[in-house]
C-alpha cells in the first residue's frame, strides 16, 4: 500500500508533506492510513488469539484479514463507494480475533482464580 501511495503522489505530482490534491492519490492515501489505523485492534488480537487457541487458527484469520484488506484496497481506490466488501472482510475477521482473544483472557483469569 505504500508503493500505491508514493507511485500516485509521484503521478499526481504531490510533494511530501502534503496530504491532498489529487483524488486517486487521496484514496490511496486514505486506504494506507485507515490500514495503519486498524493495525492496533488487529495485531494484539491476533496474538493473544494465537496464545490461546493456536497459531495456526490465528494465521488462518489473519490471512482471511490480510484478503479483506487488499480486496478494500482494490476497491477503495477504483470507486470509494464500493469498498464494503473488503472492509466487512477484514472486520470479521478482526472480530473473530478479537472475541477468541477475550475468550482466552477470561479463561485464564479464572483458571487463576
Amino acid at each position: 500500500m505504500i508503493v500505491g501511495v508514493g507511485g500516485a503522489r509521484g503521478k499526481a505530482k504531490i510533494a511530501a508533506p502534503a496530504t491532498t490534491g489529487e483524488p486517486i492519490f487521496e484514496r490511496h492515501f486514505r486506504v494506507h492510513m485507515n490500514t495503519l489505523e486498524s493495525l492496533p485492534l488487529f495485531l494484539p488480537s491476533l496474538w493473544l488469539f494465537a496464545s490461546h487457541w493456536g497459531d495456526a487458527w490465528a494465521a488462518g484469520i489473519g490471512a482471511f484479514w490480510i484478503v479483506g484488506r487488499l480486496l478494500y484496497w482494490a476497491s477503495y481506490v477504483r470507486d470509494p463507494t464500493s469498498r464494503s466488501l473488503g472492509f466487512g472482510i477484514q472486520g470479521l475477521a478482526t472480530m473473530a480475533l478479537l472475541i477468541g482473544a477475550l475468550i482466552g483472557v477470561v479463561q485464564i483469569l479464572v483458571l487463576t482464580l
